[in-house]
């Protein structure tokens, strides 16, 4: 290991990010962990009723953020793993608005989604498809991890001696179940749900007798007939909450998150772990992503933006910042949220060069990337970017590339790889956010004399490539005429002559697009050209 990491090491115990302070819980339980099964387990489940989303993701994203943190903080010598637990063997209890084939999913309802069909028809089952989708997106990302399908864990007996003790403190568990339940549910509660061996379905049915010593349950099938099961070999599975608590036990998971909607059962799962013999993990909860509307996003619903969707418009270096950032905040999750990440980004790459110890610990790049941080920066923004194909009219990679190219010699797509994804990525949004809600207006009178002003200044800079020489000029006429406060000057600037709110810093888009390009600009918006075109 290099120097610079090395002195990254001495540093961590000192770091303040939120990955460190969750990473520091762990210590206390390394002995034992090492003792019981050779590591330290991380852990992640998934619920994949619907198609895999965002939220989902940020999930893996910053478990393995506080993995790493954990890792720099005990060096080599504690292995670690990471879980990522698909709860396939869920029953199907609903059929989710974005899949196809609602006919044909309704005759699997209560069905374990690894029985039923896939809709898509390209995987073996739907929880298969899911999971596959699950794991598309991981992979892409570069995760380390270990796949789980509770299906298999349950069929292939690695959770039946938990099972079997959980069968045992029966009555324990149902103490700490039952007052959550109202009184009609307390009537027809079971920690175990057997499934039917007529129909395949999950059963939500009360249990008549139970046999700790033969590791059975007696139940009412769906036809009336007492059937006996054993709780092991997949034959039952545990109720979402106990089998939370029951996984903790089980695989031996040292660290778990999951969101604030989870908060007031955090305490249910750890009293289940702690009733079957074991710690429960540290864990950590994180706010809700909302959508456009600010409502919680759902899997089912398919509301707020799909992997695929992000990945069309901005990296997954963005997705990951976007995840680090404020995890105890809820925040909006939705398609005008990428510039911002891509920008902010690219800002902190930028500044990472400069830091040094403590402080690139608790830089997000760190959080990303570890070690492995990427050597190219990125000379012009997402936003700028987005203003170049306005202004230039087209939407083309090419166009782009030669203002860049005029503007920071020596670049290109063959030697910037990552410069050359966000220029086609500026294209796309552009193309499908930016342009449809574009609002052209007309100058006022005090805008238009500022405005022109500013037009002859940036003929005076004909060849100058220097942002800040001509952001300046830009401040001083926004004084001259006297703009209180200034940033309505630059609000008169995007709104008239790109038909938006804001932007980025208008002398350096003008040194990149070309002064004298720029005052032209300026002359067609105050023509009223954009007005007439929007219209």
């Amino acid at each position: 290991m290099d120097n610079a990491l090395n002195a990254l090491r001495e540093a961590a115990l000192e770091a303040k990010a939120w990955p460190f302070d969750e990473a520091k819980k762990l210590l206390p339980r390394v002995d034992k962990a090492l003792n019981a099964k050779g590591y330290v387990l991380f852990e992640t489940g998934y619920g994949p009723s619907g198609l895999p989303h965002i939220g989902t993701f940020g999930e893996v994203a910053r478990t393995t953020m506080v993995r790493r943190a954990f890792r720099l903080l005990t060096g080599d010598s504690v292995p670690t793993q990471l879980f990522c637990v698909s709860d396939d063997m869920d029953g199907m209890r609903k059929i989710p608005d974005n899949v196809p084939n609602h006919e044909m999913l309704k005759e699997h309802l209560q069905k374990p989604l690894t029985d039923v069909p896939d809709p898509f028809g390209t995987h073996e089952s739907f929880g298969a498809h899911n999971n596959a989708r699950l794991r598309a997106f991981l992979d892409s990302f570069g995760f380390e991890y270990t796949f789980k399908s509770a299906t298999e864990l349950y069929r292939s007996g690695a959770l039946d001696a938990m099972l079997l003790r959980a069968l045992g403190k029966f009555d324990e568990i149902m103490a700490v179940m039952l007052p959550t339940l109202g009184p009609e549910r307390q009537k027809t509660y079971s920690p175990f749900l057997p499934i039917s061996p007529k129909t395949g379905r999950v059963l939500y049915v009360p249990m008549k007798r139970i046999d700790a010593a033969a590791g059975t349950v007696t139940f009412d099938d769906e036809d009336g007939e007492e059937m006996t099961l054993p709780v092991t070999g997949g034959r039952c599975k545990m109720q979402w909450k106990p089998d939370f608590g029951m996984r903790w036990a089980g695989l031996g998971v040292d660290f778990e998150m999951y969101g604030k909607d989870h908060l007031t059962n955090g305490v249910i799962y750890s009293k289940i772990c702690s009733i079957l013999g074991a710690e429960p993990p540290v864990q950590f909860n994180y706010e809700l992503f909302l959508d456009d509307k600010g409502e919680k996003i759902s899997k089912s619903k398919g509301n707020g933006i799909s992997v695929e969707q992000w990945l069309t418009y901005a990296s997954p270096e963005s997705l990951a910042l976007f995840m680090y950032q404020k995890p105890k905040t809820a925040k909006r999750l939705y398609f005008d949220v990428i510039p911002k990440a891509v920008d902010d980004y690219a800002a902190f790459l930028e500044k990472y060069d400069t830091e040094e110890g403590v402080k690139r610990l608790e830089s997000p790049i760190f959080h990303i990337h570890g070690d492995r941080v990427p050597a190219e920066r990125f000379p012009v923004s997402f936003a700028l970017l987005l203003n170049l194909v306005s202004a230039s009219g087209t939407a083309s990679s090419e166009t782009l590339w030669g203002f860049i190219r005029n503007y920071a010699p020596g670049v290109s797509p063959e030697k910037n790889k990552k410069l050359d994804e966000l220029v086609g990525y500026a294209v796309r949004y552009y193309e499908d956010f930016v342009k449809p809600t574009k609002r052209y207006r007309r100058a006022s009178d005090k805008e238009r004399a500022a405005l022109e002003e500013l037009a002859a200044a940036l003929d005076g800079f004909v060849g100058e490539k220097d942002a800040e020489k001509i952001q300046f000029e830009i401040y001083e006429i926004g004084k001259r005429h006297a703009f209180e406060p200034l940033r309505d000057w630059f609000k008169a600037i995007y709104e008239v002559a790109f038909g938006q709110e804001q932007g980025p810093r208008f002398g350096t888009f003008a040194a990149i697009y070309g002064p004298r390009k720029a005052a032209d600009l300026i002359r067609r918006a105050l023509a009223g050209e954009f007005v007439k075109v929007a219209a």
